[in-house]
Formats: structure tokens, C-alpha cells, sequence
């Protein structure tokens, strides 16, 4: 966590300011369009990465659907990899987090300014209720990211089995499935260093619907992850 400690005392004093404006701009009666309170988060984790000494190289950006109400599906490495999307992706996405962190300070008030759901993995019917919701509201033109393979690796650039529930969410909404390559997003904050360190984010070309309609969720999580495997292990650079 060496780096978070670098990351805090280099925006010691911009923190408060831009505590508060995350914590307004989340608020139920706030007036701001969606795009603009993600607009004012991404300018803040720009500046957080800058300050930590880590670059996020996106790529495949027009690869975005170019209306709203997808979901991005991403690989798992670790707490690096949301302040990774959010500088990488220009549209606003909204976040399912587990619910052990939900009310972790600063991590509370950037779900409520994303409009972000907490789900609790144990509870089932909870998590069921949870998905025809989000796909409700991605039918209506939000975006989402999931982190598919529910919980982060611990093995670098290889990728965990995924789960095929979670993509129960984009067959329900009948959008596109968007996948995306985080490559090294674990080296931020699980090595015990504050060397300049780079984070690829591939968004990769989309299944529309038409791509998985009939295919069973299982079947469409197995394509998926194969799709970011490959990606990572092309552009992949082993320290």
C-alpha cells in the first residue's frame, strides 16, 4: 500500500475539495447530468494516477457502443483497476461493488456519485433482484461495469474462471457485452514500490446482441474470457 500512502500525501491538500464535491455531486437532489458528475470524478482520478506515478495507456475507445446501455466487462487484478476504467473510459458507468466495501469512507461516496449498486454475494435472491435491476436500468440507456470473476486473481495477468451469472444482467437488458483487458492493473498497489508503472486498458470490439443471442450464459462467459485472455497475453509486457 506504499503507493496509496505516496498517492494521499501528494494530494494532501486538494483531498478535502475534491471530497466534497464527490460527496455533492452524489447527492439524491443533485442537478447535474450524468456525464458531468462523471466527468468531475474522472478529472479527479486523473490526477490521482498522475500524482501516484502511474500511466493508464487506453485503448479501443471507439470501440464503445456509440449509444448508451451496455455493459463493460472487465478482468479482475485488484483496487487499481476502477481508477484505471474510469481515466481510460469517457462515458459515464455506473458499478457493481460487494457490499464489504461499501461503506468504506470515499469508496461510499464515489458509488453514490456513479449510481452504483452493492451487492451482497451470499444473499441470492439479493443478487438475482440486483441484476434484473441494473438491467432494467441498462434497457433505459445506463452503462455498467462487472467485474466477472467475482473476485480479483491473485496470479498477475491470469484471469480467473468467470461467472456466468453475472452476465444473466446483459442477456435480460439484450445489450451489447463490451470485454476489457486490464493488463499489469495489479502492479499499482501490490508491489511495495512507487516506480512509475504503466496500466493497459484494452476495450475491446462488442458482442451485440445478435453475436450471443441463444447461447447459454455459461457459454457466453467462457467466450468472453477467452477473448481478454488473448488480449492480455499479446500485449502483456513481463517485468
Amino acid at each position: 500500500m506504499m503507493r496509496i500512502a505516496y498517492m494521499i500525501f501528494c494530494c494532501l491538500f486538494r483531498v478535502p475539495i475534491w471530497f466534497y464535491h464527490i460527496w455533492k455531486l452524489g447527492r439524491d437532489n443533485d442537478t447535474h447530468t450524468e456525464q458531468e458528475r462523471y466527468d468531475y470524478l474522472r478529472y479527479v482520478v486523473k490526477k490521482i494516477n498522475i500524482a501516484g506515478r502511474v500511466k493508464v495507456s487506453g485503448y479501443g475507445v471507439e470501440n464503445l457502443p456509440k449509444e448508451n446501455g451496455y455493459i463493460l466487462f472487465p478482468n479482475h487484478q485488484g483496487l487499481f483497476d476502477m481508477l484505471a476504467l474510469i481515466d481510460a473510459c469517457p462515458a459515464p458507468v455506473g458499478v457493481v461493488v460487494k457490499k464489504e466495501v461499501a461503506d468504506v469512507i470515499l469508496v461510499k461516496q464515489v458509488i453514490a456519485l456513479l449510481h452504483g449498486i452493492a451487492i451482497d454475494r451470499k444473499d441470492v435472491k439479493a443478487s438475482f433482484n440486483i441484476i434484473n435491476r441494473m438491467s432494467e436500468e441498462v434497457k433505459a440507456g445506463r452503462n455498467y461495469v462487472i467485474f466477472a470473476e467475482g473476485t480479483r486473481s491473485k496470479d498477475g495477468n491470469q484471469i480467473l474462471e468467470f461467472k456466468a451469472g453475472t452476465f444473466k444482467s446483459a442477456i435480460n437488458a439484450n445489450c451489447p457485452i463490451v470485454p476489457v483487458a486490464l493488463i499489469d492493473s495489479f502492479r499499482p498497489f501490490d508491489i511495495s514500490s512507487i516506480r512509475k508503472e504503466t496500466v493497459q486498458v484494452h476495450i475491446m470490439e462488442p458482442l451485440d446482441p445478435d453475436q450471443y443471442v441463444g447461447l447459454k450464459s455459461r457459454k457466453i462467459a467462457h467466450l468472453v474470457h477467452e477473448k481478454i485472455q488473448d488480449k492480455i497475453d499479446e500485449n502483456r509486457v513481463d517485468n
